[in-house]
């Protein structure tokens, strides 16, 4: 893919000279992509063994040590059930004979590297200047840890996950989109924008095959929002978009009968159901369709200047990120609904596309404060970047507030919950049982870490990421329902009432709360946590 990116950029002969004006040097567009990389990394954060980062990272640590997890493998594998990412990146750590941790660093910043390349790449195709790319390649840098209304999702995450590889191949395939659709291009420009549709779609859905759905569906529909002619595109947009709303009711109807553990396992991913968001994530659903809106149907260029190529290419982009955001409102309306027959429509998690328009809003935001305000003036530059940053840089400080915002393979943990997953990895044996409170990754000072990834040792399921996990996949639901049930408040019960619940399970060792009442021999303790035997 990347010998065709550099085919796709470098041979581009064919745009208009104003459109080449932004190309510049392979040089100077690499440097620029590797600051706002940096700049990304230390407005986010990097926290690898926290939330989904931790779901993905405990199944690759199972394919490089298979003895890992005896007791809940197939919660630990479950996300490597459909992706290529979890062997992919265990593939790597054998050729490289690197540390693990270094081996996700250096993905890391590699995904969103990438993810800025294609940023650059897709806003070249819409506006004529160097400032309008800067501008979006710097605002997505400071907004990557933007949250996408209320679909539990950021713009990319401050961990390695799936995402991290198929957001730049969606990116990548949309790129593609468009110089396909060019229609009054060269016809060799559009072949190498099929090829690289193609590839990125294909990469997604490797990697990610939800989001290569969504990028299927946006695709299209971007191409069907390229056609010249205004009634055509209306036409053919109307068409997709029945296409995708006639099979959700397809799917919905033919889905299977679901048992109540996987009701329940469902009815706890609140972000699949529009009817349980707040108001203010409604609204997040509301404002980039506004703005959207304005740039894909009011904004008019200059008589003077006619319409261009770069000016088609984002009303089109700006339009395929509105209707399809509007779709997927529908379609979670219609069948994504707590008292459906069946969850399966709920599952695909429709508003999730609005991931896309996530990205295309930051994009044609940054274009425009690049283009019309920034401009060549330094301190503008400066004053946008520390303002825009420190605002989510705060945010991100604030979400992992005991944890190091940089989490790095050479630094010790500060985080207490950390440090006792630390022990129990060196202290306790490999084929031990770990129960816990069953909501412990909201405990105080907890900050989402992933204690099977930590610890590497088997756990009963929890009811946040463990729940994820069975609501995607019915055949662990009832497993996950006992795991629950047995660690509902476990904090506050008695060793008797402990000891009945979990010894049947085969739990061997226990993690309370430090202030938790306990006589079992409990042989680490710091501040917020102690780890203790199960006689």
């Amino acid at each position: 893919m990347g010998v065709l990116l550099a085919r796709v950029e470098a041979r581009n002969t064919s745009a208009p000279a104003r459109m080449r004006r932004a190309t510049g040097q392979a040089g100077p567009t690499a440097a620029l992509i590797g600051a706002a990389t940096l700049l990304a990394i230390g407005i986010e954060g990097y926290h690898p063994y926290a939330e989904d980062g931790g779901i993905y990272l405990a199944g690759v640590k199972r394919l490089l040590d298979p003895a890992l997890y005896p007791h809940d493998s197939a919660f630990a594998m479950e996300p490597a059930r459909w992706s290529v990412f979890a062997p992919a990146v265990a593939q790597a750590v054998r050729l490289t004979h690197a540390p693990l941790e270094w081996v996700l660093l250096a993905l890391h910043m590699a995904s969103i590297w990438a993810t800025l390349l294609a940023v650059w790449l897709l806003v070249g195709r819409c506006c004529a200047l160097w400032q309008a790319r800067a501008g979006a390649v710097a605002l997505m840098a400071c907004w990557l840890g933007l949250p996408v209304a209320g679909t539990a999702l950021y713009v990319m995450d401050p961990y390695l996950t799936a995402r991290s590889f198929a957001t730049p191949a969606m990116l990548l395939a949309l790129v593609g989109a468009l110089d396909a659709t060019a229609w009054d291009q060269a016809a060799q420009r559009r072949r190498r924008g099929w090829a690289l549709w193609a590839a990125g779609l294909t990469v997604c859905a490797l990697v990610h095959p939800l989001t290569g759905l969504y990028a299927t569906v946006v695709s299209m529909l971007l191409a069907s929002a390229r056609v010249p002619d205004r009634r055509s595109w209306r036409w053919r947009m109307a068409a997709a978009c029945a296409a995708v709303f006639a099979a959700s009711t397809f799917a919905q109807h033919l889905a299977p009968a679901e048992d109540p553990a996987y009701v329940r396992a469902a009815l706890t991913r609140s972000y699949w159901f529009l009817s349980e968001w707040r108001w203010y994530e409604v609204a997040g659903l509301v404002a980039p369709l506004a703005i959207l809106s304005a740039m894909g149907w009011w904004v008019r260029p200059a008589p003077a200047r006619g319409e261009d190529e770069g000016a088609c290419a984002r009303r089109a982009l700006a339009r395929m990120a509105v209707i399809s955001g509007l779709l997927s409102c529908m379609i979670a309306a219609a069948f994504a609904r707590e008292d459906a027959a069946t969850h399966l429509v709920a599952r695909m998690q429709p508003l999730r596309i609005f991931h896309v328009v996530y990205i295309v809003m930051v994009v044609m935001l940054g274009a425009w404060l690049g283009e019309r305000v920034l401009k060549q003036l330094a301190w503008r530059w400066a004053t946008a970047l520390v303002v825009l940053g420190g605002v989510m840089f705060g945010a991100a400080r604030a979400e992992y507030s005991r944890s190091d915002h940089l989490e790095l393979p050479w630094t010790a943990a500060k985080n207490p919950w950390v440090q006792a997953f630390t022990w129990i990895r060196a202290n306790t044996p490999q084929d031990a049982l770990f129960a816990m409170d069953a909501d412990y990754i909201h405990a105080p000072a907890e900050d989402a870490q992933s204690f099977r990834a930590i610890a590497e040792r088997s756990a009963l399921p929890d009811s946040s990421k463990d729940g994820g996990e069975a609501s995607i996949a019915p055949d662990l639901a009832d497993q996950w329902v006992r795991g629950v049930a047995a660690q509902t408040g476990l904090d506050s019960i008695s060793d008797a009432q402990r000891a009945v619940r979990l010894k049947p399970l085969g739990v061997t060792w226990l993690v309370l709360d430090a202030r938790a009442h306990t006589a079992f021999d409990c042989p680490y303790t710091n501040a917020r946590v102690r780890v203790c035997r199960l006689p």
